[in-house]
């Protein structure tokens, strides 16, 4: 147990049951009344973000989560095999729990994956992976970078939108976070 003064961005909060994840906060402390703690917290599971106020020193249960780095193996079925790098356990995680990050999933790639009590709650990717390009419509003599965009299918499966200059079999780096098209990458 803590103390709403003990509240800070990243804390996992234990309320009814549920896991929220802090994402901001502020202490309040006005001319008038007592001080309290203004949040804004975000559901692990559903990903749904609520407002909430704390009066200060008011009791808050906090739960503990581990966040350690596993190696993604494969896919078996509709669930998703992950290796621990330290210990070499093998965990299965849902679809429901991996979510986008499938997208930009390779074998052997290293993602971080937070636990609570040995339920996985979230896989976390790098901020940007390489990646091949493997179908995009060919690029005609005169396009450059300073012209628009073409989707174009990686090697996950996973559809962004490129340049018009990029071909088939390039390697792109991509932003895990929006999905945007961060630049070429040469071997």
């Amino acid at each position: 147990m803590a103390t709403s003064n003990d509240i800070k961005n990243g804390t996992v909060l234990r309320i009814d049951g549920q896991l929220w994840t802090i994402i901001e906060f502020q202490h309040v402390k006005p001319g008038k009344g007592g001080a309290f703690v203004r949040t804004k917290m975000k559901n692990v599971l559903s990903g749904k973000v609520v407002d909430k106020t704390f009066n200060a020193g008011v009791k808050v249960e906090t739960a503990n989560v581990d966040r350690r780095d596993f190696q993604y193996l494969y896919m078996d079925g509709t669930d998703y095999v992950f290796m621990d790098t330290d210990t070499y356990d093998q965990i299965t995680v849902t679809p429901e729990t991996v979510g986008d990050a499938k997208d930009f999933m390779l074998e052997g790639m290293s993602i971080l994956v937070a636990s609570n009590e040995g339920t996985p709650l979230y896989v976390e990717l790098p901020s940007s992976v390489v990646l091949e390009i493997t179908y995009t419509e060919p690029g005609l003599q005169g396009d450059r970078s300073t012209g628009g965009t073409k989707p174009a299918t990686l090697e996950t499966g996973a559809e962004i939108q490129v340049p018009l200059f990029l071909e088939q079999g390039t390697k792109v780096k991509v932003d895990t976070r929006d999905r945007s098209y961060l630049g070429r990458v040469n071997d």
